[in-house]
């Protein structure tokens, strides 16, 4: 009978935080995608401040495939450059790189549930002075700024029509102040924020502290989000066979 071979490896690569919740939230996302498939070798890189570092994790890997799947909720600066610049420094490996996380339903699924939690009710749906923010990381790359519209157009229409405005952290506008007072210039009086961050960190406690009313807690490790890695996992195995190993710099494949 013919040996299987094994599937590219799953490189989950998280930006990384000062935060010491933010590996262990992490590392708690990575238990669950491995629950949800056993047989599938998943490895944790960081971009920058937590061990280990992406760079260290791809050259720790034996030669075969690996799969980057950035931990990350839009398209930016990381995702496009410092993923594939990381990923040719392994060429004895042959990489593809995923799409992130956002935007997609269940990245919603994920927000909504935070929402709940922190206190959101299906009827605050039908109040008129009610309003959400969604706050993000921020990035001066447009097609990070149209995928978080994109995610909180989304957002709106799970909650019934609520409007939700995107905000951000850092490197765009507007913030998470500047969009809760023009809420509440609308008659929104009752402002939620929605946190579109994977881990903890200083840009989540920041936004968070902005929310008149109720503050979701991060993504974390919701089963919505374990998903929704193996989804984008399972988009990029789907792409065309990446490049041999001989090649000066692995071929990446964008999901």
């Amino acid at each position: 009978m013919t040996e299987q071979p094994h599937p590219p490896t799953l490189v989950a690569v998280a930006h990384g935080s000062r935060d010491p919740r933010a590996l262990a939230t992490v590392n708690a996302l990575l238990d669950r995608v491995r629950e949800l498939r056993p047989t599938l070798l998943v490895r944790l890189g960081h971009i920058e401040l937590n061990a280990p570092l992406l760079t260290d994790t791809l050259a720790a890997h034996p030669p075969g495939d690996a799969v980057l799947v950035p931990l990350l909720l839009s398209r930016g600066h990381h995702v496009k450059h410092d993923l594939p610049r990381a990923a040719a420094t392994a060429p004895h490996l042959r990489v593809r790189v995923a799409a992130p996380l956002g935007p997609h339903p269940l990245l919603v699924e994920a927000l909504l549930a935070r929402l709940t939690e922190a206190g959101w009710r299906t009827a605050h749906g039908t109040d008129r002075a009610t309003g959400v923010v969604l706050a993000a990381a921020g990035s001066r790359d447009p097609d990070s700024a149209a995928d978080t519209r994109r995610t909180a157009r989304l957002l709106g229409e799970r909650l019934g029509g609520v409007p939700v405005v995107p905000a951000y952290a850092s490197a765009a506008s507007p913030t998470v102040p500047e969009a809760v007072r023009a809420l509440t210039a609308r008659g929104r009086h009752r402002i939620a924020v929605a946190s579109c961050f994977t881990a903890p960190g200083l840009f989540a406690a920041r936004t968070a502290a902005a929310a008149p009313w109720i503050a979701a807690a991060p993504l974390g490790a919701h089963p919505a989000l374990a998903r929704l890695v193996l989804h984008r996992y399972d988009q990029a195995t789907a792409t065309s066979a990446p490049a041999p190993s001989t090649t000066a710099e692995p071929q990446l494949v964008t999901a």
